[in-house]
């Protein structure tokens, strides 16, 4: 209820709903709410309910008695001139010009029809006011992504970052695939080039590496940004034919594929992370080993209650968690004095989300307001 039939500035309120309001309000009063509470809740002011208990308590009917704003415009424009403005811009000299560029046109010709603002109006009552020309009609803006992982091999996200050697101007390009709800890297490849059939070849051996067949229930969803390597032709194609399907950042944002960037700082801020740039292509392949295996294998991720991103995509990351809880269930046990409330959390998320909806709010109560006690 609320606002929505009582409320609103500027609107009649009938005296239905005007007698209905002064019982809610009064039976939540009754049962111990304040009148200003109330009121606020009905959408009104204390003013108000004062005004209209005084009119129906006057042996009066309580019937609005404002009369609203006059619709009467002496000025409107006429049938015939609307007619008009319709014609004019529909014949072939005006047909792909803007009212902007109509009026003045008019006006050097010895003619006024209307204002600008008019003509606007007249033809988007007409349903005629759309952009005119061979122009691109403006881009409906591309919902955001919204992808949720509950298990391995659902979701994967992958990216291409920049190695620098030692020719300025020559970069190296490392391709990096993780599988976002546990972390783990599951393929990448150095190059000399971006080059979206490399792209295709490491995203099919990941998929032979992790048994990520066609005929899935659930088939697996690989995120990307809109570089050119990431939607060329030759990569979804070869998407296809693995039954992977595509997901893409929404235009312009830089962070719609955080856990690949995510993963590139990881790399980039190592303490082993060379200082000098790379003197070749096998000296970068031996960090990029060493790297992968250290953070697969040994990093313990914040982001998975810091267990290994190996661990969790074997699953074994689910009874590490519940021997710390023991072992924090026990040492409470034993000092209890030195624990708040509840031990640390240990359980391991459930979901892993890339844009996660934001949570919906939670309703308003209706009246009547709190019983008395």
């Amino acid at each position: 209820m609320g606002s929505l039939l009582f409320g609103g500035r500027g609107r009649l309120t009938s005296a239905a709903h005007r007698r209905k309001a002064i019982e809610l309000i009064s039976e939540a009063h009754a049962a111990g709410a304040g009148l200003v509470r109330a009121c606020c809740e009905i959408g009104i002011s204390l003013r108000t309910l004062k005004r209209w208990r005084k009119a129906f308590g006057g042996n009066g009917d309580g019937e609005d008695r404002r009369k609203g704003s006059s619709r009467l415009v002496a000025h409107r424009l006429s049938n015939e001139e609307r007619q008009r403005i319709l014609l004019t811009c529909n014949e072939p000299e005006f047909a792909a010009l803007p009212p902007g560029q109509i009026v003045p046109a008019l006006a050097d010709q010895g003619l006024f029809i209307g204002s600008e603002s008019s003509f606007y109006r007249v033809l988007h009552q007409a349903g005629q006011c759309h952009r005119r020309g061979r122009a691109r009609l403006p881009q409906e803006p591309r919902a955001v992504p919204r992808l949720m992982a509950i298990a391995p091999n659902q979701l994967w996200s992958w990216d291409i970052t920049y190695l620098p050697t030692t020719v300025r101007g020559i970069w190296l390009y490392l391709y990096l695939v993780i599988d976002v709800w546990s972390r783990k890297v599951v393929a990448w490849d150095v190059a000399e080039r971006e080059d979206p059939a490399i792209a295709a070849d490491l995203v099919s051996r990941a998929c032979l590496k992790e048994r990520v067949s066609k005929g899935r229930k659930q088939p697996l969803i690989i995120h990307a940004d809109n570089g050119n390597a990431m939607r060329a032709a030759t990569l979804e194609s070869r998407l296809e034919e693995l039954g992977v399907l595509r997901s893409f950042s929404s235009p312009r944002v830089s962070n719609d594929n955080p856990y690949s960037e995510s993963l590139f700082r990881t790399a980039k801020y190592r303490p082993d992370y060379p200082r000098r740039p790379f003197g070749s292509k096998d000296e970068a392949c031996q960090w990029v080993v060493a790297f992968v295996d250290w953070y697969n294998h040994r990093h313990r991720h914040r982001g998975i209650k810091f267990v290994t991103p190996h661990q969790r995509h074997s699953g074994a990351a689910t009874a590490i968690c519940q021997q710390r809880t023991d072992v924090y269930e026990t040492a409470r046990r034993a000092n209890p004095s030195r624990w708040s409330r509840h031990i640390r959390c240990w359980r391991q998320p459930e979901e892993v989300w890339i844009n996660k909806p934001p949570e919906e709010p939670k309703p308003t109560l209706e009246l009547p307001l709190v019983q008395a006690a």
